[in-house]
């Protein structure tokens, strides 16, 4: 994941694609930070936490800019999204994360939402990447609340 992240910064360099080049060389360095606080090289799966992390930070930003109205802002931020979202693993459409989440409900088995967290603990590992992790919480809390 890191040295397809290297080629690409080179390969955006070439072609002067300077959006591109700012996305990765923002991540790029979201990267070398966390390997600073962590003191280890990033391994995929916290590579992808990262990208994971700027992504939702972005999303968070779009919510800002529109009730600002600043739709110059929302696509640019959409863009930078778009451009991230290449790293990470194929997403899971909702129908796939109810699969997920209703083997780990068979599992785990909770009575209430005292144990949503021992779910959300055995789901993590499954869709980590692979799914917005508010979106999950929003499901399983509606899957508890139903029982």
């Amino acid at each position: 994941m890191r040295n397809q992240i290297l080629e690409d910064l080179k390969t955006a360099m070439k072609n002067q694609d300077k959006e591109k080049l700012s996305v990765i060389r923002m991540v790029k360095g979201a990267i070398q930070m966390s390997e600073l606080n962590k003191k280890h090289e990033l391994s995929d799966e916290e590579v992808i936490e990262v990208i994971s992390k700027e992504i939702k930070s972005r999303k968070d930003s779009i919510n800002e800019f529109e009730k600002g109205g600043r739709e110059d802002l929302v696509k640019k931020t959409q863009s930078e999204i778009d451009i991230l979202s290449e790293y990470l693993p194929k997403q899971l459409t909702e129908e796939e994360l109810n699969e997920v989440i209703d083997k780990v409900f068979a599992e785990v088995k909770p009575e209430s939402s005292k144990e949503m967290g021992k779910v959300m603990k055995e789901l993590k590992p499954l869709v980590n990447g692979k799914a917005d992790m508010g979106l999950v919480s929003k499901l399983v809390k509606e899957k508890i609340e139903k029982k």
